[in-house]
């Protein structure tokens, strides 16, 4: 495997203190486990709009511009935001292929459930967590971190910016 061949992508949902809710969605490389893009959002749900605006930026951030070079599968579950027709649209103008994982079957986007837990354990469960507003303002923080200097077994105890780094010097 290689990066962008296939990317997972899913929701996040955490309350604060105040009751204020949560929700969030990511795109993560199912090769490299970069965080490429996400979005969240308060006291609503995460839209097919917020979904398009995060392909979007991920294949800008992969890519350079608006469009993949060649297909790259786009693994979701089955929620509305993900299957409504304008997004399944836009995703294949980006050169996105949609893919959906069985119902009922989390596992079978375990990238993306495997990110969600260690999100919750290493940020969220440690984080004083007042309101909403200091969420939003810590979670760009937490993906950097993540993506910097969080190690994965599968990595070879490198973060996905460690494994990019050596990927490049070696190709």
């Amino acid at each position: 495997m290689r990066s962008n061949l296939r990317w997972c992508s899913d929701g996040f949902e955490f309350t604060c203190w105040n009751g204020e809710i949560v929700r969030g969605a990511f795109i993560i490389d199912a090769h490299d486990r970069e965080i490429i893009s996400w979005c969240a959002v308060v006291n609503a749900g995460v839209s097919g709009s917020d979904v398009r605006d995060m392909m979007l930026a991920a294949v800008e951030a992969r890519f350079g511009g608006h469009r993949a070079p060649h297909q790259v599968e786009m693994l979701s579950d089955n929620g509305s935001p993900y299957i409504a027709k304008d997004t399944r649209i836009f995703a294949r103008q980006l050169g996105l292929k949609p893919c959906y994982t069985p119902v009922k079957s989390p596992q079978s986007n375990g990238i993306s459930e495997a990110f969600v837990n260690t999100l919750k354990r290493d940020y969220v469960n440690v984080t004083p967590l007042p309101d909403a507003a200091t969420v939003l303002g810590l979670i760009a923080g937490w993906f950097e971190d993540y993506n910097d200097n969080h190690p994965h077994s599968g990595l070879k105890m490198r973060s996905p910016r460690e494994f990019i780094a050596a990927k490049t010097v070696t190709a």
